[in-house]
């Protein structure tokens, strides 16, 4: 396959591909003669991999290392799921920190008069930070 049908079958672009080539995500492809990039299904399987990865979230450096994992296969499931749940504590954090401003600002907007004056507690309060 080119670069554009792996792209296509992975679900991502094939910028991404040559980022994720470049970082050493993922090993360069073979070429044909003509210079062109030539992918396998086993690529495809490891570009598809890291696709469902990056839609939970995971950081590149976690991909790599569950890359590492799923490509071992002696590895321990424990392993695993201490990145899993690693993981998850992040995204935990990310949403109490994100509770946390959403209930901010509906203060701050509630607090708001929304009127022709200027005072304004929304940009008070991001002024006085």
């Amino acid at each position: 396959m080119n670069i554009s049908q792996v792209a296509k079958a992975s679900g991502l672009s094939a910028r991404m591909i040559r980022h994720y080539e470049q970082i050493g995500l993922v090993p360069a492809p073979a070429r044909s003669e003509s210079g062109y990039r030539q992918y396998t299904q086993t690529d495809l399987h490891s570009l598809r991999f890291i696709h469902s990865a990056r839609e939970m979230g995971f950081s590149m450096e976690q991909i790599a290392q569950l890359l590492m994992l799923w490509q071992d296969r002696s590895r321990s499931s424990s392993e695993v799921k201490r990145l899993a749940q690693q993981h998850l504590q992040e995204l935990e954090q990310k949403i109490a920190d994100l509770q946390a401003m959403r209930n901010t600002l509906a203060d701050l907007a509630n607090c708001c008069h929304g009127d022709d004056r200027p005072d304004c507690p929304i940009i008070e309060s991001l002024a006085s930070r």
